[in-house]
C-alpha cells in the first residue's frame, strides 16, 4: 500500500532502542570532549588544506572569506536542527533515524542511501587527498613511492620540483614557468595503493572499539588544531609586517565577474560557498554517535554546535590570511596552505603543514567511516538492510562487519575514482540531508509539540525554513551533471528498497497496535 511508504517509526520504539545496554548494543563511552573532537576531526581536513585555495583562485578571490561565512550560516541553521534531534532521539543513524520518525519510511530510506554519498564517498575523497599530502611529505625526505601506486588509473603524472604530481594540478604552474610538460619524467597511475592502505588502517581502528577510535581521533585533533594555530600565528605576524602586500593581494576584494555565472563577482562568492561547503561536512557525523554518548541529551548539542563554531572561526582566519599572503590567482594548487607558509620564509613551515594535513585528513576518514557504519547499523536494525550490517562484535561492541564492508568499498572508491568526481557527489548529498533534517524538526514540532526536548531549535519554523532554503540554494549553484548523478544514485537506491527493504521492513511488518 502506498500509505505504508510513509509509515513512521514510533518514537517509543526508538527511545527503547536508545536505552538498551545489552551485550549486542553499542557501548556508551563518549563524553562532550570526545564529541567535540569527533566533530572537529571530521570538519578540519580537505577543506582547509586543499579546497580553500582552489575556490579562491577559480570562483571568489579574496572574498572566499565571505564564502566561508555563507557556508557557515547554512550549516548553523542545519546544526541547530541536528542538535534538537540528537538530544531528542539519541540513537545511531543521524538524519536517517530522524527522517524515519517524522517523514516516513520512504524518506528514511532515501536519506539513508543519500548518506552513503556523504560518508563513504566523502571518506574516499579525503583518502585521495591524504595520499597526496603523505606522498609529498615523504618526497621532502627523498623517499619516492612508485608513481603508478599513488594515483588512480589513467592519471598522467610528472616529476616536478622533486615531487611526482598529477599533470592537471601543475599544468598552470608549468605554463607560468614556460616549461613543456613533455620534457619532464612521465608516468601513468594504476592504483592508489597509499589511499587503500590508509583506509585499511582506519577500518582496523574502528573495529577495535569506539573508545579507542575516539581517543585516537582526539589525539590527532589536538595535533592538527595546534598546527592550524601555528599557521595562523606565523601568517598573522607576516601580514602585520607586510601590510602593503596584504592590501595589494586583497584588492579587489571581490574580483569583477568574467561574464560567466560563478566566475568571480557576487555569483562567484556564491559558487565559492557551494564549493568549499565540503570543508564543513562532518559536524553532522557527531549525531551518528548519539547511541555511544554517555549523556546524549546534554552532550550532543555541545558536540555538534561546539565543533561547528570552533571550525568556522578557524576557517575565516585561515582563508583571510591565505589570500593576504599569496595572490589568489596562484592558489589553484593541491597544497595552498604550504605555498602560503613558504612565502613567509619559515622553511620548517611547509613540513609542519604537511604533517598537519596528514594527521588532519586521517581523522576525517575515521569519523566519516564511523558515521557510515552507524547508519548501516540503524538501517539493519529496522530490517531495511540485511542482518549482517547490524551485527555487533561481542568483545569490541562495534558494528564490525559493517565497518569492514564500508572499509572495503571506501578503499576501492579511493583507489580507482578521481577525487574530483567523488567530491561533487558528497556536497549535494549532504545538502539534501540538511533539507530533510530541517523539514523533520518543523514537522515534529507540529505533530508532537508535547515531547520533552532537552535542546530546542530557536525560532521555529523560521530557522528550519531558512535551513531548507539556503541548502536548496547551495544545491542549485552546483553544476547540472551533479544533479544527474544524484538522481541516478537515488534511483539505484529505490531499486534496492523495492526488492529488499520494502519486504523486510520491521515497521511495515509490525502488528497493528
Amino acid at each position: 500500500m502506498a500509505s505504508q511508504l510513509f509509515a513512521t517509526k514510533p518514537l517509543n520504539v526508538i527511545m527503547a532502542e536508545a536505552e538498551d545496554t545489552g551485550e549486542f548494543c553499542l557501548r556508551r563511552a563518549l563524553g562532550p570532549v570526545n564529541l567535540i573532537t569527533l566533530g572537529i576531526g571530521a570538519i578540519i581536513g580537505a577543506g582547509i588544506f586543499v579546497l580553500t585555495g582552489q575556490a579562491a583562485a577559480t570562483a571568489a578571490g579574496p572574498a572566499i572569506v565571505v564564502s566561508f561565512i555563507l557556508s557557515g550560516i547554512i550549516c548553523a541553521f542545519a546544526g541547530l536542527c541536528y542538535a534538537e534531534f540528537a538530544s531528542l532521539i539519541p540513537i545511531a543513524g543521524s538524519a536517517y533515524t530522524y527522517g524515519y520518525a517524522t517523514l516516513g519510511e520512504i524518506f528514511a530510506w532515501i536519506i539513508g542511501w543519500d548518506l552513503i554519498l556523504e560518508y563513504a564517498f566523502g571518506a574516499a575523497t579525503v583518502a585521495s587527498g591524504w595520499s597526496g599530502y603523505f606522498v609529498s611529505f615523504l618526497d621532502d625526505f627523498g623517499l619516492h613511492i612508485n608513481p603508478r601506486w599513488i594515483s588512480t588509473p589513467g592519471t598522467q603524472m610528472v616529476f616536478y620540483k622533486g615531487h611526482w604530481a598529477a599533470l592537471d594540478s601543475v599544468q598552470q604552474s608549468l605554463a607560468t614557468a614556460g616549461i613543456d610538460p613533455a620534457t619532464l619524467p612521465h608516468a601513468v597511475g594504476s592504483f592508489n595503493l597509499v589511499a587503500f592502505l590508509a583506509i585499511a588502517v582506519v577500518t582496523f581502528i574502528l573495529v577495535v572499539g569506539i573508545k579507542e577510535s575516539a581517543n585516537f581521533n582526539s589525539a590527532i585533533v589536538i595535533v592538527k588544531v595546534a598546527i592550524v594555530l601555528v599557521f595562523i600565528a606565523i601568517a598573522g605576524e607576516f601580514v602585520l609586517h607586510h601590510p602593503s602586500l596584504a592590501a595589494a593581494n586583497w584588492h579587489p576584494f571581490i574580483p569583477p565577474n568574467t561574464g560567466k555565472f560563478g566566475h568571480f563577482g557576487f555569483s562567484g562568492v556564491a559558487r565559492g560557498a557551494a564549493v568549499i561547503f565540503f570543508a564543513y561536512i562532518g559536524f553532522d557525523a557527531v549525531s551518528t554517535a548519539a547511541q555511544e554518548a554517555k549523556n546524549p541529551q546534554r552532550d550532543m548539542p555541545i558536540g555538534i554546535l561546539g565543533s561547528l563554531v570552533i571550525c568556522t572561526v578557524l576557517y575565516i582566519l585561515v582563508s583571510g590570511l591565505l589570500t593576504a599572503m599569496v595572490p589568489y590567482t596562484d592558489l589553484n594548487v593541491s597544497a595552498p596552505v604550504a605555498i602560503a607558509i613558504d612565502a613567509t620564509g619559515v622553511r620548517w613551515g611547509s613540513l609542519l603543514v604537511k604533517a598537519g594535513a596528514v594527521a588532519g585528513l586521517g581523522s576525517v576518514m575515521l569519523v566519516m567511516m564511523l558515521g557510515q557504519s552507524r547508519v548501516f547499523y540503524s538501517m539493519s536494525r529496522d530490517g531495511l538492510l540485511p542482518k549482517w550490517a547490524g551485527a555487533i562484535h561481542p568483545r569490541f561492541r562495534t558494528p564490525w562487519i559493517s565497518s569492514i564492508v564500508v572499509g572495503i568499498c571506501v578503499a576501492i572508491f579511493a583507489s580507482f575514482i578521481p577525487i574530483g568526481d567523488l567530491a561533487v557527489l558528497v556536497n549535494i548529498g549532504t545538502l539534501l540531508a540538511f533539507v530533510i533534517v530541517c523539514a523533520g524538526v518543523w514537522i515534529l514540532r507540529r505533530k508532537r509539540p508535547d515531547l520533552p526536548r532537552p535542546f530546542k531549535t530557536p525560532l521555529v519554523p523560521l530557522v528550519p525554513i531558512l535551513g531548507i532554503l539556503t541548502s536548496l540554494a547551495a544545491m542549485l549553484s552546483l553544476p547540472s551533471k551533479t544533479w544527474w548523478r544524484l538522481l541516478i544514485w537515488l534511483l539505484i537506491g529505490l531499486f534496492v528498497y523495492a526488492f529488499y527493504g520494502r519486504t523486510h521492513s520491521k515497521v511495515r511488518n509490525a502488528p497493528p497496535q
